[in-house]
């Protein structure tokens, strides 16, 4: 008890610290009571950050402020409409064709499992098959009424999409336009002696927003790489499968080991087994291999400092509390965590060496 004492004393009576602790707990709180109704206003915020860095690389070559928001603005509303004209409409009729598949590459895998069964029926019998497939038949037919569940949702939503497609790019030209004007005003809230603060702020700032724009680029260049190999060769679902393979890069390990499956489900259906198969299978894991091993240390060299088990669990515990945005953000947010951690280590070892030294 006198341990834990002498450990609470020395931090509540350190106002750095005591602040620090203030700004995160209320993030925190915000972060669930307000995310939900916020949710236009935090998206154009992260679009926003992640554009800041073309904005500043324009700034240290001679450009106006004003100018390089303009530029970026403008080459972002473009990109963001060829997506939705051009690759989103083919993506949403490949993901309908490939639903409507789907019973069929589930009937012709149990056909192919059943005769592997009947010669060799010491390592799997009819039954576990027929079993196995009854339980992923259930599944199945389940994802049928939950994706019309979900169009019929968007299609009752539509105004509210209409909406936010005209308040986000809004937000984001103005949080980029005065970014600095919405800091100072920010910080006019805070003590003027917040060195800790400030440190952890620019450290996380620096990091998550290194990593953040890495992986954007990271995932570009992958699912351009993945559709240019898929097409290639031949497979069906190419523009489906090079997205999903472009987004697994946002779940370290995790992303790439899930959707080996449909690329190999996919290849198999058909082709069945053969040298195509293998081409196929082979040809993914030679992405995903240059990607972990040449591009990903390339993009992000010293920006993440995390052991990999910590990043999986940053997966699991962010994506346990927000759902698929906590997938998304959870490597972010475990950089800023990681950045808490570490000047707050400092900051008490310091307070430590002053209590020795008096």
């Amino acid at each position: 008890m006198n341990m834990i004492n002498v450990w609470f004393r020395r931090i509540f009576a350190d106002p750095q610290m005591v602040l620090l602790l203030l700004v995160v707990g209320l993030m925190i709180i915000s972060a669930f009571l307000f995310a939900e109704m916020l949710a236009p206003a935090i998206a154009a915020l992260v679009i926003a950050f992640l554009l800041d860095g073309a904005v500043e690389w324009l700034k240290k070559r001679g450009s106006t402020h004003m100018m390089a928001v303009s530029l970026v603005f403008i080459s972002f509303m473009l990109g963001a409409l060829v997506v939705t004209l051009t690759i989103l409409p083919l993506l949403l009729d490949q993901i309908g064709q490939f639903f409507n598949e789907i019973p069929k590459m589930f009937n012709f895998l149990q056909r192919e499992l059943l005769a592997f069964s009947q010669s060799f029926p010491d390592v799997v019998s009819e039954d576990q098959i027929r079993g196995w497939f009854a339980k992923l038949g259930d599944e199945v037919a389940n994802l049928g009424p939950k994706f019309i569940e979900v169009s019929l949702s968007g299609v009752s939503s539509a105004m509210t999409t209409a909406v936010y497609a005209v308040i986000i790019p809004v937000m984001i030209f103005f949080f980029l336009k005065d970014k600095q004007d919405i800091l100072v005003w920010g910080s006019g809230f805070l003590p003027r002696n917040r060195a800790v603060l400030e440190q952890v702020w620019s450290e996380a700032i620096q990091r998550a927003g290194d990593y953040a724009r890495g992986k954007v680029y990271e995932i570009i260049i992958v699912g351009t790489v993945s559709f240019v190999v898929y097409q290639a060769i031949g497979i069906n679902y190419a523009t489906l499968l090079a997205v999903a393979t472009g987004l697994s890069v946002i779940i370290p390990y995790i992303g790439a080991a899930a959707i080996t499956l449909p690329v190999a489900l996919v290849a198999f259906v058909q082709w069945g087994t053969g040298s195509d198969l293998a081409i196929a299978v082979g040809a993914y894991l030679i992405i995903q291999a240059l990607d972990g091993n040449l591009l990903a240390p390339l993009l992000f060299s010293e920006v993440m400092n995390i052991h990999p088990n910590a990043i999986i669990i940053a997966i699991l515990v962010f994506g346990g509390i927000w759902g698929l945005w906590g997938v998304f953000f959870a490597i972010p947010l475990a950089t800023v965590a990681n950045s808490i951690l570490r000047v707050w280590r400092e900051r008490m070892a310091t307070l430590q060496s002053e209590e020795a030294a008096e």
